[in-house]
């Protein structure tokens, strides 16, 4: 039997595979969480397929996401990127990335790890939202206004509610698969789950 999925991912190809191994699924890996939000970053005017496809070209670039290194780099290495075929040649965002790999590396020393914060909002549960059902999934919530709001007052940079609320979704601190989907039931049976309203 087919398995079902949510509707957004259906193309047969690479949304598909990002969605059936990727999102949703609980992310505690810092190195996995990094690299989302520098996505997330690029992502900001254009679409989460293109950013799929340059995956790689952002691991080139950015030292396989080493946010060490990244927190390192200079106008040389800034020059750099933006000569890479197929780069999104976007300064602002680049300097983004590597003042997010600064803070980031901040939180970690503080915390331990990016993960440890981050989970710390919900008690190392994914949460899935009884009213998020029959597409009435929102683009932000009260969660991703916090998070947002802290990460902004430490100085990291285009991760607004909105932006924050996709990167929980995609870690898997919320299940917003559509509930016929065979993740959502996965999640739900697989990992410790808070249901709230």
């Amino acid at each position: 039997m087919e398995k079902k999925r949510c509707g957004w991912c259906l193309d047969g190809g690479i949304m598909q595979e990002y969605h059936d191994k990727e999102w949703g699924i609980p992310v505690h890996d810092d190195k996995v969480h990094f690299e989302y939000l520098l996505m997330e970053v690029m992502q900001c005017g254009l679409n989460w397929t293109m950013m799929l496809k340059k995956r790689e070209i952002f691991r080139f670039c950015f030292d396989e996401l080493d946010f060490y290194k990244i927190a390192t780099y200079d106008q040389e290495k800034i020059d750099q990127i933006m000569q890479t075929e197929g780069m999104i040649r976007s300064i602002r965002k680049i300097s983004a990335i590597i003042q997010n790999a600064k803070l980031f590396i901040e939180i970690i020393e503080e915390y331990g790890s990016f993960d440890r914060f981050l989970w710390s909002h919900t008690n190392n549960k994914t949460i899935v939202y009884r009213s998020h059902d029959y597409n009435r999934v929102p683009d932000h919530n009260e969660l991703s206004d916090l998070i947002s709001k802290e990460l902004k007052k430490r100085g990291f940079k285009y991760l607004g509610s909105i932006t924050v609320y996709s990167h929980l979704q995609a870690c898997g601190m919320i299940n917003d698969h559509d509930r016929n989907c065979f993740l959502y039931h996965e999640i739900k049976e697989h990992y410790p789950v808070e249901i709230q309203d």
